[in-house]
C-alpha cells in the first residue's frame, strides 16, 4: 500500500487518512464492501458502502495510473531520452492529463509534417526562428535547402511545422487551454442534413448550443447518441482569439520578422493540432462525467426497485396479459412454487370474457389465492378491468406488476433450469407472480440493464455500468438478508463472500442434508472456508432455529456479547431478545472490547429490536382510472392516479395507465427548489397528477404533480 495513495484518496474524498488506510487494508485482505460497512465500523470510522466503494474506485484508478507511469518511463528510457529532470516530473505527477502531456513529445505516432522537416535538417532553422534575435531568416533558410524543401519559403514552412509541434506539446499551454474549455466552452449540435428525415427524435438538437459546463448529463448523452448514430454533428467552441493571445504571450518575445513566423506557426498549431486534440479530450472527459451521473441515477433507481415492498408468503395468481395470443395464467403457492397453468382469451379477437372470469374465480378458490399479479404490458388495463369485475370468495387484492425484463428471464438459462418442461410464456407469468411476492429474489435472476429503470444504459461505459449495478444488487441483497433454507442459488450468489460456486454448493448441501439448523452449520458446506463464512454469515438468516440470534443481523462473532448481556440481566438469550425492557437496562460501555466498540454494540441492539423483520415493508395494491384507456383520452387539466416508473435528473416518468408514460418535469414536482426528483419521489410511489398537455402523434405526455 502506497502512503501517497492514501493521502491522495483522503484529499479527494474528504475522508481521514486513518480510515482510508484501514479500509484499504480490509479490502486487500479479501473483505467485501457490505461486510466492511456493517461489521468493521471501528476500523473504518463507520464509513458507509458508498464511501468504501469510492475508496476502492480511487485506489483502482491510482493503481492504473502507476502502471501507465511505468509504461511511459520504460518507453522513453528505451528511446534514450529519459533525462533526470523528465523522470522526476513524470514520477511526481498524479494527474493523468499531465502525465500524458509529458509523454506526448516521445509518444510513437504516425510520421508528421514536423518529422519530415526534421529528417531534412530543418530543426536548426526552427530553433533559430524561436531564438528571436532579429537575424535574416531567409538567408539562413538558404543553407537548409533540399529536394524536399527546394526554396527558402519551403524551408521556412518546414521549420514552422516543427515549431507548431513544439507549441502543441507544451504541457503548460495544454493545461491552460483545457481549463478554458472546461469553464467557457460551448457545445453545439446540428442535424446531419442528409439524415434530417430520419432524425426526428433529435429535433430538439437540430440547431442547439449551450454552455458545456452547464449541460446536464441527460442532454449531453442525448447529443452523443445522436452523433454516434450520425444524425447530429456535435462540436465544441471557445474564444479562439483569447486562446491564441494566451499562446502568443508565452512564445513571442520580440517584434522582429521572426514573431510573424512564430505567430503563423502558433495559429497552425492551434487549429491543426491543439484544438482538435483537446476538443476530443474534453468531449470524452465530459462524456465520462455524464456516464457517471447516468450510472448513479440508474443505480439508485435499481436500488429502489429491488427494495420494493414484497407481498410475502401468500398464494398468488399471476397473469401475463395479451390480446390475440390470450392471457397466460399461473398459480403459485405461498413459497412461489408452480401449481397450475392455463390460457384465457377474454379480449379481442376471441372476446371470451365470461369464460375467463370463471376460470380465474375457480383457480383462486381452488388454490386459496390471496393476491392477483397482472403484468403491466399489452392488454394490462383491460385485464385489470376484467379481474375487478370478479366476486371472489375470499378477499383478493389486485396488483399491477412491472414486467420489464420478464421476457428476457423467460428465455434465459436460469428459467430453463427452473422450468425445463415449460415454454417461455409460462415462465414469464411465473416471473410476474414471483416479482410481486419478492421483487428482490426474482429480479436478481435478470441482467440489471434489462429491468428498464435507467436512461441511456446502452450509451454509457458498459464496464462501469455493470460494476455499479452489480454492486447495487449486492448491497440490496445484503441489506435485506436471505433465509438460507429457502433462498435460491441466484440470490445466494450475491451474498457477501459467496459467489456462484459456493451458492451452488449451499443449495446442494441443503438438498442432501435437509435444512440448516444453525448458521454455524454453514462451515460444513464443501469449499466454504473461514474467510467466506466470516463474510457471509451475518447476512444469512434461519427462522425458528434453536438459536434466535440466527434470525438477526448480529454476526456470529458477536453472539457471545449478546449472551453476556443476557447473563447480566439474569435471563436467557431468547428472553433478552424477546423483551426490549431487558435491553434498556444495558449500559453499552460495559461491553466495549478491543474488537467491539460502541458502533458495533449499538448496531447489535438495533438488530435485536427488529429480529427477522423485513426492512422493505409491505406491498400495496394500486388501480388506474378505469375511464382512461389511451393517450387519446387525455385532455388538459385531467387529474389521474399514477405510479412512478423511472426517475431521472430532469424529472420522473409516471405510468397513468395509457401504455405511454407521462413526464413529470422537475419543475412540476414541487413549489420549492430541488436539484433532483429523488429528493421528493421514489420508484413505485403512487401519485395524483394533472395532465398539462398530450401529443399523441409524438407519444408525449406532460404532467404536473398535485401539491
Amino acid at each position: 500500500m502506497v502512503q501517497k495513495h492514501i493521502e491522495l484518496i483522503s484529499l479527494a474524498l474528504g475522508i481521514r487518512e486513518g480510515a482510508v488506510k484501514s479500509t484499504m487494508e480490509l479490502l486487500d485482505e479479501g473483505a467485501t464492501i457490505p461486510f466492511v460497512a456493517r461489521y468493521r465500523k471501528e476500523r473504518t470510522g463507520s464509513l458507509d458502502e458508498v464511501q468504501i466503494s469510492d475508496i476502492q474506485k480511487q485506489a483502482k484508478k491510482l493503481t492504473e495510473l502507476e502502471a501507465r507511469r511505468e509504461s511511459i518511463l520504460a518507453s522513453i528510457e528505451e528511446q534514450g531520452k529519459l533525462s533526470p529532470e523528465l523522470k522526476s516530473r513524470i514520477e511526481a505527477t498524479y494527474d493523468a492529463n499531465e502525465l500524458e502531456d509529458l509523454y506526448l513529445p516521445y509518444k510513437r505516432k504516425k510520421k508528421t509534417k514536423a518529422d519530415v522537416a526534421r529528417e531534412y535538417g530543418l530543426e536548426k532553422l526552427a530553433k533559430l526562428i524561436m531564438s528571436q534575435r532579429g537575424q535574416n531568416i531567409h538567408n539562413a533558410a538558404l543553407q537548409s535547402l533540399s529536394d524536399k524543401f527546394p526554396t527558402s519559403d519551403d524551408a521556412i514552412q518546414g521549420a514552422k511545422d516543427i515549431i507548431a509541434e513544439w507549441v502543441s506539446e507544451d504541457q503548460d499551454i495544454r493545461e491552460k487551454l483545457r481549463q478554458n474549455f472546461r469553464k467557457f466552452a460551448l457545445i453545439h449540435s446540428k442535424v446531419n442534413i442528409k439524415k434530417k428525415s430520419e432524425a426526428e427524435k433529435y429535433q430538439d438538437y437540430f440547431e442547439f448550443q449551450e454552455s458545456l459546463s452547464r449541460c446536464p448529463s441527460h442532454r449531453y448523452l442525448a447529443m452523443m447518441r445522436g452523433a454516434n448514430e450520425d444524425m447530429l454533428r456535435v462540436t465544441l467552441s471557445i474564444d479562439d482569439v483569447r486562446a491564441l493571445q494566451m499562446i502568443d504571450k508565452k512564445f513571442i518575445r520580440s517584434n522582429g520578422p521572426e514573431s510573424d513566423l512564430i505567430a503563423d506557426a502558433i495559429s497552425d498549431s492551434y487549429k491543426r493540432l491543439i484544438f482538435p486534440s483537446l476538443e476530443t479530450q474534453i468531449i470524452n472527459e465530459f462524456k465520462e462525467k455524464a456516464d457517471d451521473e447516468a450510472i448513479r441515477v440508474f443505480g439508485e433507481n435499481l436500488r429502489q426497485l429491488l427494495l420494493a415492498a414484497p407481498l410475502g408468503q401468500k398464494a398468488v395468481l399471476a397473469i401475463d396479459p395479451g390480446f390475440r395470443t390470450g392471457c397466460k395464467v399461473v398459480c403459485l403457492d405461498s413459497n412461489g412454487d408452480f401449481l397450475e397453468y392455463t390460457t384465457i382469451f377474454p379480449h379481442q379477437p376471441q372476446m371470451q370474457a365470461s369464460a375467463a372470469r370463471d376460470v380465474i374465480r375457480n383457480l383462486a378458490y381452488k388454490h386459496h389465492v390471496k393476491a392477483i399479479a397482472i403484468g403491466n404490458g399489452t392488454a394490462s388495463r383491460e385485464t385489470q378491468a376484467l379481474v375487478e369485475e370478479i366476486k371472489f370468495d375470499e378477499k383478493t387484492d389486485i396488483y399491477m406488476v412491472n414486467e420489464s425484463g420478464a421476457s428476457i428471464y423467460s428465455a434465459s438459462d436460469v428459467a430453463r433450469e427452473e422450468f425445463p418442461d415449460k415454454d417461455i410464456t409460462v415462465r414469464g407469468a411465473v416471473s410476474i407472480g414471483r416479482r410481486l411476492m419478492d421483487p428482490l429474489a426474482e429480479l436478481v435472476k435478470i441482467d440489471a440493464k434489462s429491468i428498464g429503470v435507467g436512461q441511456y444504459q446502452h450509451d454509457v461505459h458498459q464496464g462501469k455500468l455493470k460494476e455499479n449495478l452489480d454492486m447495487t444488487v449486492i448491497s440490496c441483497v445484503n441489506t435485506v438478508g436471505v433465509n438460507i433454507n429457502t433462498a435460491s442459488k441466484h440470490i445466494l450468489t450475491y451474498i457477501a463472500g459467496l459467489g456462484p460456486a459456493l451458492a451452488k454448493n449451499i443449495v446442494e448441501y441443503r438438498r442432501n442434508n435437509g435444512d440448516f439448523t444453525t448458521i454455524k452449520e454453514l462451515s460444513k458446506v464443501p469449499r466454504l472456508g473461514e474467510k467466506a463464512f466470516e463474510q457471509a454469515a451475518g447476512f444469512l438468516r434461519i427462522k425458528n432455529g434453536p438459536n434466535p440470534l440466527d434470525n438477526t443481523g448480529v454476526h456470529p462473532e458477536s453472539y457471545s456479547i449478546v449472551d453476556l448481556m443476557a447473563k447480566k440481566c439474569k435471563v436467557t438469550t431468547a428472553d433478552f431478545i424477546a423483551d426490549p425492557s431487558y435491553r434498556k437496562q444495558i449500559n453499552l460501555s460495559d461491553f466495549v472490547t478491543e474488537k467491539a466498540g460502541l458502533p458495533t454494540l449499538t448496531d447489535i441492539i438495533k438488530e435485536l429490536d427488529k429480529p427477522g423483520l423485513d426492512p422493505r415493508g409491505e406491498a400495496k395494491s394500486f388501480s388506474f382510472d378505469d375511464k382512461i384507456k389511451s393517450i387519446n383520452d387525455l385532455y388538459e387539466g385531467l387529474v389521474l392516479p399514477g405510479i412512478v416508473t423511472n426517475l431521472t435528473n430532469f424529472g420522473a416518468f409516471v405510468d397513468i395507465g395509457v401504455k405511454q408514460d407521462g413526464l413529470l418535469h422537475i419543475s412540476q414536482i414541487t413549489n420549492k427548489y430541488i436539484t433532483n426528483p429523488a429528493e421528493i419521489l421514489s420508484l413505485g410511489q403512487a401519485l395524483s397528477v394533472k395532465v398539462v398537455n398530450a401529443e399523441p402523434e409524438r407519444k408525449r405526455i406532460n404532467l404536473t404533480l398535485l401539491f
